[in-house]
């Protein structure tokens, strides 16, 4: 599993926020789309695109894009 990769499959689940806002380091709570809704569309990326089970208490303890990531990866 690859950052970059991470990353666009994330940046997917939002409709109006540009992919270029969506870096290792964003605080994806601070987006202004972020809301339950899209939290709920990472839970099922993670589980269609890697097989994994994530919980909505993980995602309120990731800060940033590459926390999440590492969650997934299991690092």
């Amino acid at each position: 599993m690859e950052l970059n990769d991470f990353i666009e499959n994330f940046a997917d689940q939002f409709d109006e926020t540009d992919i270029s806002e969506i870096q290792p380091d964003t605080e994806f709570h601070e987006l202004d789309e972020w809301s339950s809704l899209t939290a709920m569309g990472i839970i099922a990326m993670v589980k269609t695109q890697y097989g994994k089970t994530i919980t909505g208490k993980e995602i309120r303890g990731c800060s940033t894009v590459e926390d999440l990531f590492n969650l997934v990866a299991g690092k």
